[in-house]
């Protein structure tokens, strides 16, 4: 899970923290923590990153004017989305890069993927509570809006609770320990204020077999309050972080094994369980911020950010070899039971009762580099340089991103009048990733020859094709060293908006613009050998011109029921991986000419605010056009890897939302949540097979992708759940989710008439066979149950530090209470497809499953 689950959200429905402006200092808008509820709040707000902040009910005042409607206040189906659906990959309308996250106002999402960059700041929820969130096409003064959820996190020392808090915390999640300690200042009368978080999480094994965790969270923060106008803020942040990763696997691997938590990437070395499969993430963060206030109606923040460091993603890369995967499609009995069904029985009864054999197999890789005693002529390119060693055949490698970027943002806002406020804003954005592989562990080899196999083998009769590197062929690279591609992925956006809000008695309105240019191009750090005149140094620059509107108004029937209507137009640039062709090799694009995706949104709905019951009902369409996509993998049909490139992607969404809370009574209350819709492909794309080591266009096709399913995400969900507050400052809350609609990602060579081939639609079970082909699975609807408790106490004046109150805070959180281990929560089908029989369960899909009964448990002492 990209984020581990407590049980926050629960507390979150009945305790939620008064609304906070997040321009105010923690002193002017942190209430204080001087009694037992407060303490149980502050501890429930702090375990997960709370997806909105309650406001007060409406004014029931009479007035011809009626107040408007927070869009900063607590969402229940927000809750219920970012806690009760997570187990299931839930994503907020099926958009698969719609949400937005900002600190202080700077965009932290990714240039080159379009998503947050979630890393950079795990582990440092407890600090990150200050929050707005602008959900679909709500009115924010921060930003002007991607379709999803936009949230902007205050960071500033002056925005952390003035307080110290200690605590541990145990899980069976992906992680097993948590330790944390966090202080904040508060600003003293000086206007200094500074804040600090240190955060360790660790795990020898997860909760699936062969993981692991080892994490290091870090904050520091210090403000400088001049006056009452000006503010100074200077914020670090990291979290370094290695973790073993579980891999996706067939279903075939997975009954053998005897467990849906089968994880190909570990085996046993000496004892020990080893993982090939190892994130390593550290890449710190360094902010300034300067909010000007000249007057109560306007506030002006400016923030720079640095971020830098290196993320690795390590595997296996062999040469001349076989798989060294155990669950490679020929080491499994399904690849021969159409065949060979006396040896796949066999070599079943095999597996099923040595799971040994179903793991990585560390020794055998061992001794076959040992025995490869090789002599490399002419080694670095120089005659006469002959080495001899252990050319290592398998090798653990990393594929390394090594990034730098530089943000910068300043946002205004003010009130031009009792009822028009406007809000302005400017950015810039450069991000430089340098990609790249990395030897990191030779299994006792003694170098690796840094040469391409598949150009050995497809020319034969010209030598310098196979260098990855053409002007230093034949290097013989060491442990920590690059290899293979090289190259850098240049990226930058500037973009200005402005959002202009008015209120009237009835009626509220707003109206945005934003305006981005955008670039990237490649730059190639070496020559290779298959395309010397297109690897190196730069390709053509892609600009894009990209605007952005939306409107909406809300109708305020009175002060608690409210009735809008909002729409939108965006156009945004293709995310770099989806712009080259094979961005490892050369400077290839799509297209000469790339163009802008265009996005169509409005929703429509009803609010209601009201002591007792709170209501939202939201309905909404999406439409995204001229989308790309591109693929590399082995085509059986050309037996040589491809490029697989899609153009004009088009995808629908549309649906309907629904959040309530009922206070049953003084101490109980029911919250329910409901996600409908359908997310369906609605084109059909264009695809370019080319040959990965020739660039010769093997193939233009039409990819019959039109009303499948957009995958990954369930299209129905539902929560409902009771909660139980005790005045003695203990609660309980016990919550049913039910999923359905969640569909496999599709293989789109298989939506082809080349797929089909020269088949005739008369021949007897033709049919049946295209509808094998090409049906898109469809996930099995699951049911899951949490509970959770908690509760807090003031402790007695022996334990308390310089007088100050104590609180202890205990608090359990078990999902998926019924142990359901059939969830399905995502998977993918195999992009090999046998051209030649049509034989689908030659590589069947790999699957993702959802933990089964899996607990967090903590304790958290609090002072002044």
């Amino acid at each position: 899970m990209k984020t581990t689950i407590t049980l926050t959200l629960a507390f979150v429905y009945l305790f939620g923290n008064a609304q906070s402006p997040s321009f105010l200092t923690a002193r002017d808008t942190i209430p204080q923590t001087d009694s037992l509820i407060s303490a149980l709040k502050v501890e429930v707000a702090e375990q997960l990153p709370v997806i909105s902040l309650d406001e007060a009910d409406p004014d029931e005042a009479s007035s011809t004017t009626v107040s408007s409607v927070l869009a900063a206040g607590r969402n229940p189906f927000l809750a219920a989305a970012a806690f009760n659906f997570s187990p299931m990959r839930f994503r907020l309308r099926g958009y698969s890069n719609g949400d937005a996250v900002y600190l202080n106002g700077a965009d932290f999402t990714g240039l080159d993927n379009g998503v947050p960059s979630f890393a950079l700041w795990s582990g440092l929820t407890n600090i990150m509570r200050v929050r707005q969130n602008a959900y679909g096409l709500e009115a924010a003064d921060f930003t002007p809006g991607k379709p999803g959820l936009n949230t902007n996190i205050d960071m500033r020392a002056g925005a952390q609770w003035p307080q110290t808090q200690a605590g541990y915390a145990a899980s069976n999640r992906n992680y097993r320990h948590r330790f944390l300690l966090t202080h904040g200042s508060g600003f003293n009368r000086k206007g200094w204020a500074y804040s600090y978080m240190l955060s360790t999480r660790y795990a020898k094994e997860g909760y699936v077999p062969g993981t692991f965790y080892r994490s290091l969270s870090y904050y520091a923060a210090v403000d400088k309050r001049t006056n009452s106008r000006n503010v100074f803020s200077a914020i670090v942040f990291g979290a370094p972080t290695e973790s073993g990763r579980q891999a996706a696997s067939v279903q075939e691997a997975m009954d053998l094994a005897g467990t849906r938590f089968y994880n190909p990437s570990w085996g046993y070395q000496n004892g020990k369980q080893r993982n090939a499969a190892v994130t390593t993430t550290f890449q710190p963060v360094f902010m300034v911020v300067y909010e000007h206030r000249p007057n109560t109606k306007t506030s002006w923040m400016t923030t720079l950010a640095y971020v830098s460091g290196k993320r690795k993603l390590s595997g296996f890369d062999w040469y001349n070899a076989p798989d060294p995967r155990p669950d490679y499609y020929r080491y499994l009995p399904g690849y021969y039971a159409s065949t060979q069904p006396a040896a796949a029985e066999s070599l079943r009864a095999l597996l099923s009762g040595t799971p040994g054999l179903l793991q990585v197999n560390w020794d055998r890789l061992y001794e076959v580099n040992r025995a490869n005693r090789v002599t490399i002529r002419n080694a670095a390119g120089v005659p006469g340089n002959d080495v001899v060693g252990k050319r290592s055949l398998y090798i653990i490698a990393n594929r390394v991103t090594d990034l730098r970027r530089y943000l910068g943002s300043s946002v205004y806002n003010t009130k031009l009048s009792n009822e028009i406020g406007l809000a302005a804003g400017l950015s810039y954005q450069f991000q430089e990733n340098r990609q790249y592989q990395e030897v990191k562990d030779l299994l006792d080899g003694d170098f690796w020859l840094n040469v391409n196999q598949f150009a050995e083998r497809d020319f034969p009769n010209d030598p310098g094709s196979a260098q990855n590197d053409l002007d230093h062929p034949d290097q013989l690279k060491k442990a920590g060293e690059q290899y293979g591609y090289h190259y850098q992925m240049i990226m930058s956006r500037l973009m200005a908006w402005v959002q202009l809000a008015i209120t009237w008695s009835r009626v509220d309105l707003f109206f945005g613009a934003s305006a981005a240019g955008a670039q990237c191009y490649r730059y190639g750090l070496n020559r290779n050998g298959l395309f010397p005149e297109n690897s190196y140094g730069p390709s053509v620059h892609q600009r894009f011109i990209s605007p952005g509107l939306k409107l909406g108004g809300t109708y305020k029937l009175n002060g608690r029921n409210y009735f809008f209507l909002n729409s939108g137009f965006f156009r945004t640039p293709p995310l770099f991986d989806n712009v080259f062709v094979s961005p490892r090799t050369r400077n290839t694009m799509q297209e000469d000419l790339l163009k802008s995706e265009k996005t169509w949104l409005a929703e429509a709905g009803y609010k209601l605010n009201g002591p007792r019951l709170k209501i939202g009902l939201t309905g909404y369409y999406t439409r995204i056009k001229d989308a790309y996509d591109v693929m590399t993998f082995y085509h059986d049909q050309y037996r040589n890897f491809v490029n697989y490139a899609l153009s004009g992607i088009n995808t629908v969404y549309f649906g309907g939302e629904l959040g309530a809370e009922i206070r049953l009574g003084p101490a109980l209350s029911f919250n329910g949540a409901v996600s409908t819709g359908r997310y369906y492909y609605d084109s059909r794309p264009n695809a370019v097979v080319t040959a990965d080591n020739s660039a010769v266009v093997l193939a233009e096709q039409l990819v019959y992708l039109k009303n499948f399913r957009v995958p990954s995400t369930p299209q129905d969900a539902y929560s409902a759940g009771f909660f139980y507050r005790s005045p003695q400052y203990w609660f309980i809350s016990l919550t049913g989710n039910y999923f359905d609609n969640a569909w496999l990602s599709i293989n789109p060579i298989r939506r082809t008439i080349a797929a089909i081939g020269d088949a005739d639609p008369a021949s007897p079970g033709i049919q049946e066979l295209i509808d094998q082909m090409t049906v898109q699975e469809k996930f099995p609807a699951q049911f899951t149950l949490d509970l959770f408790a908690g509760w807090s106490k003031r402790l007695p004046r022996s334990f308390n530090i310089h007088k100050k109150p104590m609180y202890l805070v205990l608090s359990i959180g078990v999902n998926n209470l019924l142990n359901n281990t059939k969830i399905r929560s995502g998977g993918f089908e195999q992009l090999r497809f046998d051209m030649e029989d049509k034989d689908t369960s030659r590589f069947p899909p790999k699957y993702y499953y959802a933990y089964g009964l899996n607990y967090y448990a903590s304790i958290m002492f609090r002072f002044k």
